[in-house]
């Protein structure tokens, strides 16, 4: 699913394998409109003010892989299902697709492991690089729209400039990587993942790696670990305002947890603070 964030956002949109996008209101809960699709529809990422919609859709009895560009009118009345384009896409699903800077970009990333970078006027691909060994997992872009971070079946997670797709870290745990979030208000990540699903039943919770794990942003150390689900977590996001995240595992729970005080303190405590201003003057390494 997809939603901007912003403090005015009014509407939410899915996509599924019913070979359906749905818009809904965020307020009442109520499905605003349904756009067909001929195959099942992977991801979507609404543009800044929700005037357009990103989709991709996997590729389906000889239909590969394609890259949508969906008008979101003003007013539900005015909706069609008209496309701006549809383009075609890599070879395998592209699992997520994410709006640029003022929206003149976006970037995808897929089963094979690339990371391609879009002109949105011309449809035409400026940069790709294969900077996973295998599948990549999810993407999530930061607030503020300057990085991006990717996670893998290949037990990393790597962290990219929106602009260049320069690659800014790397992230390598011990299990798969489903997907990551990146706080808002500090240089924090969250990681979480797994081992694959269909050994979950022969392992303990702790040995699978079901834990959501923290990493400092900028040197790259685990700090922090939070268990909960007993199998392997498919998705995490900070809250906006950066001050709780929310986790969905395998096991089929949702879980939403506020960070106490002391979580604010932490980069004081752990060192980060002072290491990060000695590191940005000059004044020492990392």
């Amino acid at each position: 699913c997809g939603w901007l964030g912003a403090d005015d956002s009014k509407l939410l949109v899915t996509g599924s394998a019913d070979q359906t996008v749905k818009l809904w209101e965020l307020e009442t809960g109520e499905c605003r409109y349904t756009f067909p699709f001929e195959t099942p529809a992977r991801s979507v990422n609404f543009s800044l003010g929700e005037t357009r919609c990103l989709v991709t859709t996997d590729p389906f009895m000889g239909t590969p892989s394609q890259i949508h560009m969906l008008p979101i009118a003003s007013n539900v009345d005015d909706q069609t299902s008209e496309r701006l384009f549809t383009l075609e896409g890599p070879k395998g699903r592209i699992q997520r697709a994410l709006f640029g800077p003022n929206d003149k970009t976006f970037v995808t990333g897929g089963e094979d492991g690339t990371i391609r970078l879009w002109d949105t006027e011309s449809g035409k691909v400026l940069v790709e690089d294969e900077v996973h060994k295998k599948n990549i997992t999810s993407m999530s872009i930061h607030a503020d729209g300057t990085h991006f971070i990717t996670t893998s079946v290949d037990k990393t997670a790597k962290i990219f400039c929106m602009k260049t797709l320069k690659c800014l870290k790397v992230f390598t745990t011990e299990r798969p990587v489903n997907a990551a979030s990146l706080s808002s208000i500090f240089d924090h990540v969250i990681l979480g993942g797994g081992q694959d699903a269909s050994q979950v039943t022969t392992t303990s919770s702790k040995a699978g790696g079901f834990e959501s794990k923290f990493y400092h942003k900028v040197f790259g150390e685990e700090f922090a670990s939070v268990r909960g689900h007993f199998g392997p977590v498919n998705t995490v996001a900070y809250s906006p305002d950066g001050r709780s995240f929310v986790t969905g595992g395998e096991d089929g729970y949702i879980r939403l947890q506020h960070f106490d005080a002391d979580y604010f303190k932490i980069d004081r405590a752990l060192g980060y603070e002072a290491a990060y201003q000695r590191f940005r003057s000059g004044g020492g390494e990392q």
